[in-house]
């Protein structure tokens, strides 16, 4: 035989090898990363202009845990402003109840400490009168009550100038309305914008009683300019979920659920509470960690399988802050005109609702799993499984809740 015909029958022969390596079952790994940002704060957002005789409203919710903080210039002074404590007010009383109705004796008259005090409405580095922003002189104070500030000037009562009322619309919406009560008073002051924060228990997120003011705070304290507040307030607010144990299934079917049909109890149980016990195949442990648990930001699940052309993935995993809401891939083909699909898979996850649990508002709903007083608590929906178009204004995109990678050896 010739070199020539060796060499064709050897290159036969290794094709015929790698076709029959590539036509039978691989094993694959899924990796579920939860790709949610880190965030300090629930929620936020910006008060405006508010003249003598006028009043602002804000809409936003809040949960059982929630607290509120907010700030607006005094517009009649150097650097005051009407705030709430340094760590806010508890949205919810011991009980659970929405606290409502007048919550101006929340709110105190506080000193920024940036800028030396003038006599209230007729300082000339005050806003009305200043040729413009940050001209008076330096205090290189702390931010103070104005109580606490021996100053000479004598300031209106709070009430003589602002009134602030809390409204539950139900579930987890409240309205904060600011009323400007200074017209016809001894001192009429415009309340320059502000900012508001919905937060956890213990933050101080506007500034802290005794240090010195950041400068958002000294800007919105002196000038009224909110522009650095809102701005950083807002990369730092938002919903932040962990994702549950979740469950998959490899074959010829999508296995797992059904969109347009009522959902198994297993799939309410996953998607309800985040428990996939009820499912042959799960994931449950964290990726380096020692048991099931949870995933939050940065960590990541990871499980393996195999499996031959025409086999398909479904896989699913509950967006814990939520009341039935799973995020899953239902039977997502493995191959692809006979090669092994590898890569970011993201992009074929849908957010769906299981229809188990009348929906609350992300992250703030008291029968969702953080918040509830046990499993299965919520009221009953009596839907189908649909992928989710409606969600909560506060929800990011997938791929921003998750990331999800696929390889193949």
């Amino acid at each position: 035989m010739s070199m020539a015909a060796c060499a064709i029958l050897l290159s036969s022969c290794k094709k015929d090898k790698d076709d029959d390596e590539m036509s039978g079952p691989r094993t694959f790994t899924v990796t579920v990363e939860n790709n949610f940002a880190e965030k300090d704060y629930f929620n936020s957002g910006v008060t405006g202009l508010n003249m003598p005789g006028s009043s602002e409203s804000i809409t936003f919710n809040a949960g059982v845990g929630h607290y509120l903080s907010l700030a607006t210039m005094f517009v009649q002074s150097n650097d005051l402003f009407y705030a709430t404590s340094a760590n806010g007010f508890a949205l919810y009383d011991g009980d659970g109840n929405a606290i409502t109705g007048d919550i101006t004796a929340m709110f105190d008259l506080w000193d920024a400490g940036t800028e030396v005090n003038e006599e209230p409405g007729a300082g000339a580095n005050q806003p009305p009168n200043q040729s413009g922003p940050n001209t008076g002189p330096d205090e290189n104070g702390t931010v103070e009550l104005i109580t606490n500030i021996a100053d000479g000037f004598t300031y209106p009562a709070d009430e003589d100038i602002i009134e602030i009322t809390l409204s539950h619309d139900g579930g987890t919406e409240f309205t904060l309305t600011i009323n400007n009560v200074s017209n016809g008073g001894s001192l009429e002051s415009p309340l320059a914008p502000g900012a508001w924060v919905v937060h956890g228990m213990g933050q101080s997120p506007l500034f802290t009683e005794g240090a010195a003011a950041t400068e958002a705070i000294e800007r919105m304290a002196e000038d009224g300019n909110n522009a650095m507040l809102e701005e950083n307030l807002g990369a730092m607010s938002g919903l932040v979920s962990p994702f549950a144990p979740g469950a998959y299934y490899v074959g010829t079917s999508n296995g797992l659920f059904t969109s347009g049909t009522a959902a198994s109890g297993s799939l309410e149980a996953l998607a309800e509470d985040g428990d996939p016990s009820g499912f042959t195949n799960v994931f449950n442990t964290p990726v380096g960690g020692s048991g099931a648990a949870p995933i939050f930001p940065g960590e990541s699940y990871s499980f393996s399988f195999d499996a031959e052309d025409g086999d398909k993935l479904s896989f699913a995993t509950m967006l814990v802050q939520s009341n039935d809401w799973f995020i899953a891939a239902n039977g997502m083909n493995l191959y692809s005109g006979g090669n092994a699909v590898t890569g970011d898979i993201t992009s074929s996850l849908k957010l769906y609702d299981a229809g188990t649990e009348v929906d609350e508002y992300a992250g703030a709903g008291a029968n969702q799993a953080p918040r509830q007083s046990a499993a299965d608590t919520g009221a009953d929906e009596s839907g189908n499984v649909i992928e989710e178009t409606n969600a909560s204004s506060n929800t990011p995109s997938i791929s921003n809740m998750i990331k999800v990678t696929i390889s193949a050896n």
